[in-house]
């Protein structure tokens, strides 16, 4: 028996609109930020600035806008926004003093173009790239207010395994950590932006109610998946040289 094949059709709405903060002064990235924002620093042999992957990510994952929460050196980042070739529609919102990431989200989202539809948003200094679909499923199939992507990062220095009598087993370079942390990559629902401060860390306030009300959701980055929060320059050179090994 055949009939009319059904068009496939995703079983949730594709999330179209993003948020990038990046009006952080990353002094910690210095001499690199000493004239352009942390998003504009290019990772050795990457060929493009943190932001330009980013932006390239979330058009390759459906996103058509996004808002640029700018503040330190604000118009070296629109200007090269304005000379770039996007894959996307990009505008920006200035932050005349520092709002927080809080409240840097809350006036970035007043922006969006689309209100009544959810929203992805991330830290402007993340290189990272795995299905935002995917987490945007999992984010609705709990009915959250927010959803978090969750990693697991390598442990910086090495570690020492010893029995109970304290004998020395084995050294480990660089383990994976036992806990999982914010990888600084969200979904949130429409109507989220009115739970965050005007100022300060949702982190601190937002994310602690929505978690004791269980409405907010932890997507762990799927194994094999690359990330890493550019930070310092030390990150900068391990980046590149993990970029470089992996093919990215």
């Amino acid at each position: 028996m055949t009939g009319t094949p059904i068009p496939y059709a995703p079983s949730t709405p594709i999330v179209t609109q993003a948020v990038i903060l990046a009006g952080g002064q990353g002094s910690r990235l210095r001499p690199y930020t000493d004239d352009r924002p942390k998003p504009l620093v290019e990772i050795p042999g990457t060929g493009t600035p943190i932001l330009g992957h980013q932006l390239a990510w979330l058009a390759a994952e459906g996103v058509t806008d996004v808002v640029v929460s700018c503040g330190h050196l604000a118009e070296v980042l629109q200007e090269w926004l304005s000379s770039a070739r996007l894959p996307l529609r990009v505008s920006t919102v200035v932050e005349s003093a520092p709002l927080g990431r809080g409240g840097g989200l809350k006036f970035a989202a007043a922006a969006l173009p689309r209100p009544e539809e959810p929203w992805f948003a991330t830290n402007g200094d993340i290189w990272t790239r795995f299905s935002l679909r995917e987490m945007a499923d999992f984010h609705h199939e709990r009915d959250a207010l927010a959803t978090l992507a969750l990693v697991r990062p390598r442990i910086p220095w090495g570690a020492v395994e010893t029995d109970q009598f304290g004998n020395v087993l084995d050294f480990i370079e660089a383990p994976p950590s036992p806990f999982l942390i914010n990888a600084g990559l969200y979904v949130f629902a429409p109507g989220f932006a009115e739970l965050l401060p005007d100022a300060g860390d949702h982190e601190r306030t937002t994310f602690p109610q929505l978690a004791r009300a269980r409405r907010l959701a932890g997507y762990q980055l799927p194994q094999g998946v690359y990330w890493r929060a550019i930070d310092t320059a030390k990150d900068l050179t391990e980046a590149a040289k993990e970029l470089a090994a992996s093919g990215h």
